[in-house]
């Protein structure tokens, strides 16, 4: 069973930072690009960044390019994503993704105040 586990989420001034954690499990971790994807009230759910197997590629949102950073240890099966310079449109629902597997975990919730 796939299980995914977001973690890290919280309360922030603009201008701060979050490190979110996704745990993985139930399924070969390493062979999968994991992605990080945010849902914001009333809007869509988007893609905010992409990291490769192992690590060698990562792409990033438009509008956290320069501000967010993917990372994963498959030696913990865990993907993270380091939050900076945090602004009040990043406040949203994120959730961790393992490649284009339709499995979503409760995901975490970040909210930056202004």
């Amino acid at each position: 069973e796939v299980q995914l586990v977001e973690s890290g989420g919280g309360l922030v001034q603009a201008g701060g930072s979050l490190r979110l954690s996704c745990a993985a499990s139930g399924f070969t971790f390493s062979s999968y690009a994991m992605s990080w994807y945010r849902q914001a009230p009333g809007k869509e759910r988007e893609l905010v960044a992409t990291i490769t197997t192992i690590g060698g590629m990562t792409n990033y949102a438009d509008s956290v390019k320069g501000r967010f950073t993917i990372s994963r240890d498959n030696a913990k099966n865990t993907v993270y994503l380091q939050m900076n310079s945090l602004k009040p449109e990043d406040t949203a629902v994120y959730y961790c993704r393992p490649g284009r597997l339709h499995y979503w975990g409760q995901g975490t919730q970040v909210t930056v105040s202004s």
